[in-house]
């Protein structure tokens, strides 16, 4: 990679690291390009150069965070066996990586609620059917031999994320009593009942 690319790339990672930073600290309100482009030390040139707007940068950041959410669930489903152990991956991967990077869950889940990533619905949904279809392709040879009940692939995205990003999802809020250890005792056995054949 030649040098000019690789400074390229490092300004984008500072101004990634700087969005989500802000955002952590100040919030929607705050998510703004002088207040990234001064934490992260770089010209409002470079945040329009590589990325076009606040909404592009927002983007960027939204897919950096989605993609290394799904790195780490598919990492453990990787290491799965059978459908009840893979089920199980994903959903203490997925409250793992909520406890354990709360910036990047923070922003995952508030940002699915905002308009700056309206513009670039496209690029995001690409990023994460790529993602999906390698949990799809794990769950596929599952369901064909009847480990896993044959409901169509979005109904079964939804039965083993929806419960767990809602717990993650009120963790992050502070708003209600939610444990995220308790979360990981429960909602395994009780997922992987929603996905069992009848």
């Amino acid at each position: 990679m030649a040098p000019k690319q690789q400074r390229g790339e490092a300004t984008a990672d500072r101004l990634l690291d700087a969005a989500l930073e802000v955002y952590a600290t100040s919030g929607r309100p705050g998510f703004t390009v002088n207040a990234v482009t001064t934490a992260g030390g770089v010209s409002l040139g470079s945040l329009y150069h590589h990325f076009g707007s606040i909404d592009g940068l927002a983007a960027a950041l939204y897919t950096r965070c989605m993609e290394q959410l799904f790195d780490e669930m598919i990492a453990a489903l990787s290491r799965a066996r059978t459908a009840r152990t893979g089920v199980r991956a994903l959903v203490t991967a997925y409250l793992r990586f909520t406890e354990e990077h709360p910036d990047a869950a923070l922003f995952l889940h508030a940002s699915a609620y905002s308009g700056y990533l309206a513009a670039h619905a496209d690029q995001i949904r690409s990023a994460k059917a790529a993602k999906l279809a390698v949990i799809a392709q794990w769950m596929l040879p599952r369901v064909v031999s009847g480990e896993i009940a044959p409901v169509p692939g979005p109904v079964l995205e939804v039965l083993v994320m929806g419960p767990v990003a809602e717990a993650a999802h009120r963790w992050l809020a502070s708003t209600y009593d939610m444990d995220l250890a308790e979360a990981a005792r429960f909602l395994p056995d009780r997922i992987w009942c929603s996905l069992r054949p009848d």
